[in-house]
């Protein structure tokens, strides 16, 4: 089932599951539902606490369609398409192995995550390759965003300590 958000087209997602005694089977995606292709396929694992992002590439921007397998993150997209009416604004999500929720972030969004769960396994697919000479990323607790994140002591890589501000982002886009 597809749930449209306030965003041009950030959609989730809530994705059919089969269960029974010895499981379950989940349908993740059906490219003919999102119109996109996505050649990029990658996954991350994240202990409790960890906070990843809030990532983009400010060159050849990615779609991403993400996926949580195992695990729980509350999840966070900010609209940096600059004509958008939501630009600026933030969504935020809780995606889980449990509740079987993925999300579509369009290009022109950045992305970020905290983990919930002891042990957290994300899938992206992505609809272009990594592009690290365009990799950037704006700080998760950047105070023009307002993120209320859900935990009080956050768990940060050195690259994501030196995340851009949302205003030196801006200037370093115009």
């Amino acid at each position: 089932m597809i749930k449209k958000t306030k965003f041009k087209d950030l959609i989730l997602i809530k994705n059919k599951s089969y269960k029974d005694k010895r499981g379950y089977f989940k349908e993740l995606l059906k490219e003919k539902d999102l119109k996109d292709s996505f050649p990029f396929k990658v996954m991350s694992f994240s202990k409790k606490n960890v906070i990843r992002g809030l990532h983009l590439q400010s060159k050849n921007s990615q779609g991403k369609f993400v996926s949580v397998i195992k695990g729980k993150i509350f999840d966070v997209v900010v609209d940096l398409r600059k004509n958008s009416k939501t630009f600026g604004k933030t969504l935020t999500s809780i995606l889980s192995e449990r509740n079987s929720i993925s999300i579509y972030v369009p290009p022109g969004f950045a992305h970020g995550f905290c983990g919930l769960s002891q042990e957290n396994y994300v899938i992206y697919s992505c609809t272009k390759y990594r592009d690290k000479n365009s990799e950037t990323g704006i700080m998760y607790n950047d105070k023009d965003l307002k993120i209320r994140w859900p935990i009080k002591k956050a768990i940060i890589s050195n690259k994501d300590k030196n995340n851009l501000s949302f205003k030196d982002y801006l200037k370093k886009t115009k």
